[in-house]
């Protein structure tokens, strides 16, 4: 086990105290470059999970009445502590996510920005004025709307935890957070940050153990006026039906499966910089990573020639080796899919250029390593082009006419990210306003920052997080009507 490993707490955190759950069980928490057991955290049930509602409940009156000036004090407080201990937290994600270290010290230093651009937004939540009779007075003001419960998932168990936390806690909410099983290491440290920080009792809580019990107890409080969850598809649904009886106010940040294309025009060096650090980032097991790539016929063998080379020069391995460009992916069930996805796709004609197989030999062999995949000729017929694709493929599709693309891009419930690159003014005009996305990168493939909004349409979910529109998401909109008398 890694020293630093031993620095993390393991219990849940509730009323501003570490504790153990009632039933004293334990998860395991498994090293995905190793397959060793790292850690063992608490587990919480329906009785530890409305002890954290309570707490977060009392807490709420005096942290949404706290001086806004007081409350950004402690968040940017909060933001030094996630910089200066940001390469604890990286390491500690590298080995129980597997994401190259490297990438894990962006996440985590971005929590920090996250903490900083929602701290200075909450003094610019500045309501309106609505012109009304010389006797009244017409305005709407923004009031945090109570305990937040947010879900979060594995595969940026820092920035989730943030991007969830930052705009919550700056608009006036308390929390109750259950994070993934998978990484709860991560948001643990982070919490130690809170901890430091000062954050009075109650304000922020994390309860780790059964989804389906947490959630539902979440979901069944109508102490918990906000659900926030960032995971699948089949799993928000589930969510927002269970909230209905409670009438929570939800934001889903669910599934993705991304256009990437590839026009005549196009800048190809370009593209395949873009395709590849967005492709392989956390080693594609991100939502809104590039999940199918249209090339225009004409540059499709220099392209795709190109790519090759380029997806050759990656190096898979343990995230915390300094060379490595690529980890492990998160679970056994990861190969499992692609694996299902590239046997569907070649028995229908998909060729496999690069890559398509499990790496087990040496220091692969306990790990759940996968080598870049580089796939061509694949069409609708094959499962690939319908289904997302948690891993590092990168599926070829060739196209002709830029109305066939866009319809093609559109083919699917899924509308989260996009991406084009193309040099026409016309070109980039089309594809941007056709495209059925929440978000459209063109030319570039960096589409989330603090002050831009993220999130999705169609089977994706809707809410936004990041941006002016993400702090609102956690206020409510009062109407006030005063006549002088």
């Amino acid at each position: 086990m890694s020293n630093v490993i031993e620095q993390v707490h393991t219990q849940l955190f509730i009323d501003g105290q570490w504790v153990e759950g009632d039933s004293k069980e334990t998860k395991e928490v498994i090293n995905p470059a190793t397959g060793e057991v790292i850690a063992k955290v608490a587990q919480a049930g329906e009785a530890e999970t409305k002890r954290a509602i309570e707490a977060a409940e009392k807490a709420f009156p005096a942290w949404r009445d706290m001086e806004l000036k007081d409350r950004v004090e402690l968040l940017n407080k909060v933001a030094d502590l996630l910089e200066e201990n940001a390469d604890y937290i990286a390491e500690v994600m590298t080995i129980e996510q597997g994401k190259p270290f490297k990438e894990s010290q962006v996440e985590s230093v971005g929590g920090a920005d996250l903490f900083r651009w929602n701290a200075e937004e909450s003094r610019r939540l500045y309501g309106e004025l609505i012109p009304a009779p010389n006797d009244h007075k017409f305005e709407i003001v923004y009031q945090p709307i109570g305990v937040v419960g947010a879900i979060t998932p594995w595969n940026f168990p820092a920035g989730m935890v943030t991007r969830k936390l930052a705009p919550a806690l700056a608009a006036g909410n308390t929390i109750v957070l259950k994070p993934s099983g998978d990484t709860p290491l991560t948001a643990l440290a982070i919490f130690e940050q809170f901890e430091a920080a000062g954050l009075p009792a109650g304000v922020v809580n994390l309860v780790m153990g059964s989804s389906e019990v947490i959630g539902k107890t979440m979901t069944d409080s109508d102490t918990v006026r906000k659900l926030t969850f960032t995971g699948s598809t089949p799993i928000g649904k589930e969510l927002y039906k269970q909230s209905a009886d409670t009438l929570k106010k939800i934001s889903l940040e669910l599934g993705g499966h991304a256009p990437f294309i590839v026009h005549s025009d196009a800048d190809i060096d370009a593209a395949i910089e873009g395709l590849a650090s967005a492709k392989f980032r956390n080693n594609g097991q991100v939502c809104v990573s590039p999940n199918r790539i249209f090339v225009h016929e004409s540059i499709k063998d220099t392209f795709t020639k190109r790519l090759v080379e380029k997806v050759k020069t990656l190096k898979v391995g343990n995230g915390m080796d300094e060379s490595s460009d690529i980890g492990p992916l998160i679970r056994e069930d990861a190969i499992d899919k692609i694996q299902e996805q590239l046997d569907d796709a070649t028995s229908k004609g998909a060729k496999i250029l690069l890559g398509g197989e499990r790496l087990t030999e040496g220091d692969y062999a306990k790990g759940t390593f996968y080598a870049p995949t580089v796939l061509d000729g694949v069409d609708r017929s094959m499962d690939i082009f319908y289904k997302e694709t948690f891993g590092p493929v990168v599926p070829l599709i060739s196209y002709k006419e830029l109305d066939e693309v866009i319809e093609m891009a559109n083919d699917t419930e899924f509308g989260l990210a996009s991406y084009a690159f193309a040099s026409s003014a016309k070109v980039i005009q089309e594809i941007s306003r056709r495209l059925e996305y929440g978000m459209v990168g063109i030319n570039a493939t960096a589409i989330s920052q603090p002050e831009t909004p993220f999130g999705g349409v169609k089977h994706s979910g809707f809410g936004r997080e990041n941006s002016h529109l993400g702090i609102k998401e956690y206020v409510i909109e009062k109407f006030v009507n005063t006549r002088f008398i």
